[in-house]
């Protein structure tokens, strides 16, 4: 596939090859649109992040939050409320493969750099709108977060002890799931581009998204009518599956149906084997909280490693629970090189959180550290035509 984006190449070294070729101008900010893009920047992409001169994010800008989510990019500060700073946003759109933002649904229009303004200048552009609750509907101009969608689609209901009242997710798992879906739905639209030659709107929102992730809880309700409680650290449906006390703490344990007589042997409770109250996934369920005391029963009277070592020789899949720097400790987390060390200029080596995919002839890694606040602008627009002497009249103006 022949990219459109030939006079806005990176001097950057790519954080992979895959997808060298491709453009993406990031209107983005807080988690779910950068999100997005940072899925394009680890895979080579050649992205423009554009900001705001006096953008509130330049406070943050050395956080470890910040720093993790614009890797790999370059940095153009561009006032979009100037007609200058307009017209340079349109030169880099009909130069681009995907724009990716996240307005307001009203606010792109008054800008006049909605899908349809922009198609005209570029038919083969892929537009990513990420919103809260969608393009339209009732709830068309509401703001929305992260925690609204955890309510609002169901996972508050469903997370957390029964009794203890809704609890939300210690991520922002809707800001996350809604930014990856952005991209998948992207990618989807630059591979059918190959066959039509043209782009198309792309549209995520975080409630559609909080929603698909409550998986199989959202289809007991859709086909059943089944409405899913909360149950605490045990699997809602799967038991014994559950967090288990030990000696030095607690564990997962999660055998699946089939292992149930391995399991029992393994715990030494071969008399629930064949059991009427225990032998069935149904007789298992209605009789859990006998089931998982006789476990706890003999799990809190040796260690975390005992167990471990106990369960993982008999194939049960088994677990510790690790605060965040114990996870990293790990020794499969360690070998993983997930933790990626770059350099950034102002503050020197800093380690953050790299790609969990592997390819085996495109690989991603950090290439470069989040850039500066227009640290590229003299770069990205001398590669549209803009003199020297061009570019310090915009700087004197406040457009840049």
């Amino acid at each position: 596939m022949v990219s459109s984006s030939a006079n806005l190449e990176s001097t950057l070294p790519p954080a992979a090859k895959a997808l060298t070729r491709f453009t993406v101008i990031d209107l983005t900010r807080v988690r779910s649109g950068p999100t997005c893009v940072r899925q394009f920047a680890d895979w080579g992409a050649n992205v423009i992040k554009v900001e705001m001169p006096d953008s509130e994010d330049f406070s943050s800008r050395h956080d470890p939050d910040f720093q993790n989510l614009h890797r790999n990019k370059r940095s153009l500060t561009l006032n979009l409320k100037a007609p200058e700073g307009l017209a340079i946003l349109m030169k880099l759109i009909a130069k681009a493969d995907v724009v990716v933002e996240n307005y307001r649904p009203d606010v792109k229009f008054r800008l006049g750099i909605d899908y349809e303004s922009l198609k005209k200048i570029n038919p083969r552009l892929v537009y990513v709108s990420i919103s809260g609750f969608g393009e339209d509907g009732p709830y068309r101009e509401r703001p929305g977060v992260d925690q609204i969608a955890q309510g609002l689609g169901g996972l508050m209901s469903i997370t957390g002890e029964p009794g203890r009242g809704p609890m939300r997710v210690g991520i922002p798992i809707a800001d996350l799931c809604t930014g990856l879906f952005a991209a998948l739905g992207a990618m989807t639209a630059l591979l059918e581009r190959e066959s039509s030659g043209e782009g198309q709107w792309v549209q995520a929102n975080l409630l559609e998204s909080q929603i698909f992730m409550l998986d199989f809880q959202a289809s007991r309700w859709l086909m059943k009518q089944d409405v899913a409680k909360q149950v605490g650290n045990d699997h809602p449906t799967g038991v014994p599956t559950g967090r288990y006390k030990v000696s030095d703490g607690h564990i997962n344990i999660a055998p699946t149906p089939a292992m149930w007589k391995r399991f029992c042997a393994a715990m030494g409770l071969e008399a629930l084997q064949d059991d009427p109250d225990y032998a069935t996934s149904a007789a298992r369920r209605k009789n859990r909280d006998k089931l998982v005391g006789m476990i706890e029963n003999l799990t809190s009277k040796n260690t975390t490693a005992y167990w471990i070592d106990r369960l993982n020789a008999e194939g049960i899949p088994c677990g510790p629970i690790y605060t965040i720097d114990q996870t990293f400790a790990d020794p499969q987390v360690k070998f993983s090189g997930i933790a990626q060390t770059v350099h950034s200029e102002e503050i020197g080596d800093i380690t953050i959180v790299g790609q969990p995919i592997h390819m085996s002839r495109t690989p991603s890694k950090l290439a470069t550290a989040t850039p500066e606040a227009g640290e590229h602008n003299d770069e990205v627009l001398k590669g549209i035509g803009y003199s020297a002497e061009q570019i310090a009249e915009l700087r004197t103006k406040g457009v840049i």
